[in-house]
């Protein structure tokens, strides 16, 4: 049959990234406490394309997702990308997959369980070499210092956004990244507290102001003392109780 996609093209335009987006599939993925956490992933998965080539092959991409059947994670990623690149003829491959990840939490107080949902990204491209960056989003609550300066009774708190991007040579846990934003914020969120865990929640809260700029100093503080990590950015989102706008702040750094 003839090979449509192999076809010349004539346009000698080379197309930077070319494959199958928002693949949802089930994945496997590491988890400090459980050893592995089953969950569904959603998978972009894209090649060069050299300027000579008409298409690339869609199907093939599945093709390789079902080679790794229920076993693709953190340690597999490198091993797909090796395969796009050679099944598509690319000299780059790049995959992104975006998966929700649970972690049980205790209330502080009662010490009620429940699951807390993450949303987290493994990123990763091969081209000479290979790159990987991790994504882990945190939702927290803040406290607004200024507030509680100013104010006779009590401060405003609002839930905020921490999303920590992670490259590293060996493993860093989800687990991890979720605690460096956790302690650097006002307090945590849990999924289930009662009446002595929200004053308990509440109080701390006003015991740890904090604003956006304060929370990404404190994540880089702690980043920048972990040897594993080797390049970082973070940034916070603080969907304001008694403003009708964001704050926000962010930084990259290099080690």
């Amino acid at each position: 049959m003839i090979d449509v996609q192999n076809q010349p093209d004539h346009r000698k335009i080379h197309i930077d990234r070319v494959g199958v987006k928002n693949l949802s599939y089930p994945i496997t993925v590491l988890d400090r406490k459980n050893e592995i956490q089953h969950t569904i992933g959603s998978i972009n998965m894209y090649v060069n394309l050299p300027q000579r080539f008409r298409g690339t092959h869609m199907s093939r991409f599945i093709e390789i997702l079902n080679e790794h059947h229920r076993k693709l994670h953190i340690t597999t990623i490198g091993e797909v990308l090796k395969k796009m690149k050679k099944k598509l003829n690319a000299e780059e491959a790049h995959m992104e997959v975006t998966f929700p990840y649970f972690i049980e939490k205790s209330a502080p107080v009662s010490g009620a369980a429940s699951l807390m949902e993450y949303h987290c990204t493994y990123s990763g491209t091969l081209t000479d070499h290979e790159d990987f960056v991790l994504t882990v989003e945190v939702p927290v609550t803040t406290l607004c210092p200024c507030s509680r300066e100013l104010s006779d009774r009590g401060a405003h708190n609002q839930r905020s956004i921490v999303i920590i991007r992670t490259r590293s040579p060996r493993l860093v846990w989800i687990e991890e990244v979720v605690e460096y934003a956790e302690t650097s914020a006002s307090s945590p969120l849990y999924a289930i507290l009662k009446r002595e865990d929200e004053k308990a929640v509440t109080e701390h809260a006003y015991d740890h102001p904090m604003f956006v700029e304060d929370i990404v100093r404190e994540i880089a503080k702690k980043l920048n003392e972990d040897s594993r990590v080797t390049w970082y950015s973070v940034e916070s989102e603080n969907f304001e109780s008694i403003h009708n706008h964001s704050a926000y702040a962010s930084l990259e750094r290099t080690k």
